[in-house]
Parts: C-alpha cells; structure tokens; sequence
C-alpha cells in the first residue's frame, strides 16, 4: 500500500467497514432469496478480501516498536 498519513487509514478504514456491512446485509439477503450459488460465493470472497485489508490497515495503525 502506499504511504498513507494516519488520517488517511482511518478514513479508509471506515469506508472499507462500511462496504463489509453492506455485503453482509448482500449476502443474507442472496441466500435467502437465490439459488445461485456462484454469486454468493463471490459476495464471501470479496467480504473476506475486505476484512484483509482492514487487518493490514489497522497493522499500519500500530507503531513499530524496538525488540
């Protein structure tokens, strides 16, 4: 990623939150009311992918510390 200032991973952060909620609010809503599957399956790949890079970005929220 590049060099973000901090200000910057919490606001992406936020966003990156907001999108995995709608997926989830997606992806209940697919099943229940869908057979396909595939598309599901996707809708889990790219919330899974969005957690992963909330992780990373809070990462870089920690600073480095001297062992």
């Amino acid at each position: 990623m590049p060099n973000l200032t901090p200000s910057e991973i919490t606001q992406r952060i936020a966003a990156l939150r907001l999108e995995h909620r709608a997926l989830d609010i997606e992806i209940a809503g697919a099943a229940a009311r869908s057979r396909d599957e595939l598309h599901v399956k996707r809708l889990k790949k790219r919330r899974l992918w969005l957690k992963d890079c909330i992780a990373r970005l809070e990462d870089m929220q920690i600073p480095d510390e001297p062992a």
